[in-house]
């Protein structure tokens, strides 16, 4: 499976790309679209919308891995982010791509262990997952290539887990028929 890993930022928006599945895993392309800083909002979301399209056009993802936002104190740096994580969201979805979000202590659990694991950490764990000779810089580049990883590891667990919520679900359905079927019996005197 190849996942797009989106670290959503207005400045910087890191992106990473993983093919595999299991433990062995590979980096197939990692890097940031940048927006100037002066530019308008609208002319920085475009930029950064230009630059993921290309990468999913380019590099075919399966699945786009998005860092869910989460609350900062500096509003405007919420804002941008989320209006990032949208623009993505939206391309992906021209692509018929299916979009997950994931926590950043989820990510951070995947990677490292720890749900509470510093930057440094984070992109020490991501450089020797993936074999890479030297760590991803800028930061927001190895927490996109974090986000691929971490989908790429959680994915598996989150289908067996809704195979089994809908096998359970049938057992209830099926439990409850026998159950009215066996009522309906009993007040019919034994006749179903």
């Amino acid at each position: 499976m190849r996942v797009l890993g989106v670290d959503p930022g207005l400045t910087r928006c890191g992106l990473g790309v993983v093919d595999g599945r299991g433990r062995k895993l590979s980096c197939v392309a990692v890097g940031v679209a940048r927006s100037p800083v002066d530019d308008d909002l609208a002319l920085r979301l475009r930029s950064v919308a230009e630059v993921v399209e290309d990468w999913m056009d380019t590099h075919r993802p399966e699945v786009v891995a998005i860092e869910r936002v989460f609350s900062q104190h500096n509003v405007r740096t919420v804002m941008g982010t989320a209006q990032v994580s949208g623009v993505v969201a939206l391309a992906a979805a021209r692509r018929d791509l299916p979009v997950a979000f994931h926590t950043p202590s989820e990510v951070k659990a995947a990677i490292s262990g720890s749900g509470r694991a510093d930057k440094k950490q984070v992109t020490a764990m991501v450089t020797r997952i993936l074999g890479l000779a030297a760590a991803p810089k800028p930061a927001d580049a190895a927490d996109a290539l974090a986000l691929a990883v971490c989908h790429l590891w959680r994915a598996p667990m989150a289908e067996r887990l809704a195979a089994a919520e809908a096998k359970a679900a049938e057992l209830a359905r099926n439990h409850r028929a026998r159950l009215q079927a066996a009522q309906r019996s009993a007040r019919n005197g034994g006749r179903p």
